[in-house]
């Protein structure tokens, strides 16, 4: 037995893996396409090419993942599942790839959710992929080129990629820095899709949908949107995401007050600085009088 792994009883067993999510076309959740990103990811998907998500935060990065995930389900190569990893720091390649873990008596090898997806043929997405350590974005490279092959050291095992498995990736450019960028050897083993905040009609018919609240209201969330971002630089560091003036419509439509539903999901939410939270709080008044 290994002493060197660590023990773990049989009921936590399950707490060190991944569940492979599966997937039902009849469920697909929604999405509205801005462009042709529909079309280019199924194309990647059929040559089995990995694919780079580039955008800010709360712009529908991840639910265009699972959105493809469950529409390419319905091919007879479609993924089998999907696995998504939010990344961190702390992220180390035993994470992703597995441990062997003291069970009783005995040692077992747990399969970390990256090998689950190579193994199963799910679509595996990393999400903010720059938040992991640069040893551990290292282990994905022979996925992402022509071999599709993931090594297991601890195993002595060279993984082949089951035909129907995909890699994604994603990242916030707004937030490359020195320390936390993506290295060039590895964004140039993807064709890449930009993502940006939807124009204001769209973003309102998805406002609409998401929050189940009336065209007139998700315009006015849409049009808030919009001017928020071009605040953006004047002592506002981010952009406001559609995820938050969808949260503010399912405050409006739960009771709350537009202006005062504005204020907590939007104002507080984006910054602690006292000018732009002026600056935003002019903009939600100027919008919901």
């Amino acid at each position: 037995m290994d002493r060197s792994a660590p023990s773990i009883t049989s009921a936590r067993v399950k707490a060190y893996t991944s569940e492979i999510k599966r997937l039902d076309p009849t469920r697909t959740p929604y999405y509205l396409p801005i462009a042709d990103e529909i079309e280019i990811f199924e194309a990647a998907y059929r040559a089995r090419l990995p694919v780079l998500l580039k955008g800010p935060t709360g712009c529908g990065k991840t639910r265009f993942v699972e959105h493809m995930a469950h529409r390419l389900a319905v091919a007879e190569d479609g993924p089998t599942g999907l696995i998504t990893v939010a990344c961190h720091e702390d992220l180390t390649g035993s994470d992703l790839v597995g441990r062997y873990l003291i069970q009783a008596d005995e040692t077992v090898w747990i399969d970390g959710p990256l090998t689950q997806a190579v193994r199963n043929g799910a679509l595996c997405y990393l999400d903010e992929i720059v938040e992991a350590r640069k040893d551990t974005t290292v282990l994905i490279h022979p996925l992402s080129d022509h071999r599709r092959l993931l090594p297991i050291e601890k195993r002595a095992e060279l993984l082949q990629a089951h035909p129907s498995f995909l890699l994604v990736i994603s990242y916030n450019p707004g937030y490359q820095s020195i320390q936390k960028n993506l290295k060039h050897s590895t964004r140039q083993r993807f064709i890449t899709i930009e993502f940006n905040y939807p124009p204001p009609e769209k973003e309102a018919e998805i406002i609409a949908h998401e929050a189940k609240v009336s065209y007139e209201i998700a315009e006015q969330l849409a049009l808030l949107g919009a001017k928020v971002r071009n605040l953006k630089g004047a002592g506002l560091e981010e952009g406001v995401s559609t995820r938050l003036l969808i949260y503010a419509g399912e405050l409006i439509r739960n009771g709350i007050a537009p202006r005062r539903a504005a204020t907590v999901a939007v104002t507080w939410s984006l910054t602690d600085e006292p000018e732009a939270k002026a600056a935003i709080d002019e903009v939600v008044k100027a919008i919901f009088p």
